[in-house]
């Protein structure tokens, strides 16, 4: 059964820092593109970030290039997001997800195939 447990959401202040960990119990970790993905109330879900299991290749959205890095570390099962300058705007729930093995890198969130429960962020002006 595949899970993806995620944590370090929280309440922060505009310009402020919070890491996201996602652990993931998937037998062959490497092979999967995780992705961090995220909505707000009242929006469609939307893609953050993600990193995937070809050499590493990292993708993340405009809004948020320059300001947050997703990694990975293979040996933990666990991918990160580490979060910095965090404005208003960012506020939602993140959710981790995953592709199928060896899948083709994607930004779209429907093409994610396994879904954690999601970690509120909230950031206050």
């Amino acid at each position: 059964q595949v899970q993806l447990v995620e944590s370090g959401g929280g309440l922060v202040q505009a310009g402020g820092s919070l890491r996201l960990s996602c652990a993931a119990s998937l037998r062959t970790f490497s092979t999967y593109t995780i992705a961090w993905i995220r909505q707000a109330p009242g929006k469609e879900r939307e893609f953050v970030a993600a990193v995937s299991w070809n050499a590493g290749r990292t993708y993340e959205s405009n809004f948020v290039k320059g300001r947050f890095t997703i990694s990975r570390d293979n040996a933990k099962n666990t991918v990160y997001l580490q979060m910095n300058t965090l404005k208003p705007e960012d506020t939602a729930v993140y959710y981790c997800a995953a592709t199928r093995p060896y899948d083709v890198d994607t930004v779209r969130p429907s093409d994610y195939h396994y879904w954690g429960q999601g970690t509120q962020v909230t950031v206050s002006s």
